[in-house]
């Protein structure tokens, strides 16, 4: 408690000068996150760099709170076999399973089935209605590698919301009342 109230009175007193170099600190943390964030998404050549897995339909390639790193479409023809995120109209969520069939159309065009591992048919009936097969646009990315267990720290956040706002808060504070040696 005696920290917080240290932090109260660091805001309080400090001066109009003080307080907006803090505020652009603080902007300049939030601002190379972001810049982080867009630069692996230009590297990787996908709309998202990583994905949380959130359920168990992977098991046991990858568990729920895996972290899954993604390279977009510069990686090479899909393959049978290869595990693939992928997005389906309707659905905001992204789905990480593994190609079970492809098939190549005489038009160029490319169809695929997927299924999760843990699960015991493949995702014709998570697809939007009508729907029997994907194509190539509804792929975000193929995986590349994986952090065991790192993403619970987002599911977390997620299903605990106020937990994610007290965060956030609280690294604004300590940011905000940091003392930087002169």
């Amino acid at each position: 408690m005696d920290k917080l109230q240290d932090m109260y009175h660091t805001v309080r007193s400090m001066d109009r000068r003080k307080a907006a170099h803090q505020v652009i600190n603080l902007g300049m943390v939030v601002l190379s996150a972001l810049m982080i964030w867009k630069g692996l998404i230009v590297v990787t050549s996908g709309e998202a760099p990583v994905v949380v897995v959130l359920s168990g339909s992977m098991e046991p390639a990858f568990y729920r709170g895996d972290i899954l790193f993604l390279m977009g479409g510069s990686t090479g023809p899909l393959k049978s076999g290869d595990i693939i995120v992928f997005k389906v109209k309707g659905r905001d969520i992204p789905i990480v399973h593994r190609v079970m069939e492809i098939h190549v159309k005489p038009n160029g065009k490319t169809r695929i089935l997927t299924k999760g591992d843990n699960n015991p048919v493949d995702d014709r009936g998570l697809y939007h209605a009508g729907m029997l097969w994907l194509s190539q646009s509804d792929v975000i990315g193929r995986a590349t590698g994986y952090l065991p267990y790192v993403g619970m720290v987002t599911i977390t956040l997620t299903d605990y919301p106020y937990l994610k706002y007290l965060l956030v808060g609280l690294m604004c504070l300590f940011v905000l009342t940091g003392r930087e040696e002169e």
